[in-house]
């Protein structure tokens, strides 16, 4: 059964919880886990290259000279791409388009990889607390420096995902200005963000919520 440390709002650690084992106990596949990283990779990339066509380019709506008896090379247009300032040929355009689909069992089965990942290097850790009262982030700050100061990452300055739900405003706007720090909601984990962070530190709250949502589904007997 995977565990994980639980810590309080003051940073003093409080025991251990007990973690699904079908999304926080999987053993990672560097398949799975390199083409769902590449993919998303892939979906977030702006496409911002761009050659222009010679239909694009201004001018050349005229013949330049005639087509016969000048003595001259045929030409209809001075925007033809072997014109300086004509239009490119095989250069990037905008309309390319990077998208990789990925099946949604698939990606989220590399998630519990990436989670199980954490959990057998002792990079996950639980807070087990209520709602922030206000949002401070001195409080959220000192936290974390208490948490991040027991996992050994071998970095000076980690970096640490930070696992809220939806309605944990307060917290969330606690952990928002400290830097190399990312908060996300619990139910838009991504395997890029858990791998990309160090550490990661998550509710209580969150982990049921994580449990919920990526645990995979049970086929219905007939």
């Amino acid at each position: 059964m995977p565990t994980a440390p639980i810590y309080n709002l003051q940073g003093e650690r409080t025991g251990t919880l007990e973690l699904a084992p079908e999304v926080f106990g999987v053993t990672p596949n560097p398949a799975v886990l390199h083409d769902v990283i590449l993919a998303q990779a892939a979906n977030a990339r702006e496409t911002i290259a761009h050659t222009k066509r010679r239909g694009e380019v201004r001018g050349g709506g005229k013949k330049p000279w005639a087509q016969k008896h000048t003595g001259r090379a045929r030409h209809g247009s001075i925007r033809s791409p072997i014109w300086v300032g004509g239009g490119k040929v095989f250069g990037p355009h905008r309309d390319r388009n990077y998208q990789q689909k990925v099946n949604v069992k698939v990606r989220r089965q590399a998630l519990r990889m990436a989670l199980s990942d954490k959990v057998a290097h002792g990079a996950l850790v639980v807070i087990d607390a209520p709602e922030f009262a206000t949002a401070k982030t001195k409080s959220a700050k000192h936290l974390l420096d208490i948490i991040l100061a027991t996992v050994d990452t071998k970095k000076r300055a980690p970096s640490a995902l930070v696992v809220l739900p939806a309605e944990e405003r307060n917290a969330r706007r606690s952990f928002a200005n400290l830097p190399k720090i990312t908060g996300i909601d619990a139910a838009h984990l991504n395997v890029a963000d858990v791998l990309r962070n160090d550490v990661c530190v998550v509710t209580r709250a969150a982990v049921v919520r994580a449990t919920a949502v990526f645990s995979p589904k049970k086929r219905r007997s007939a």
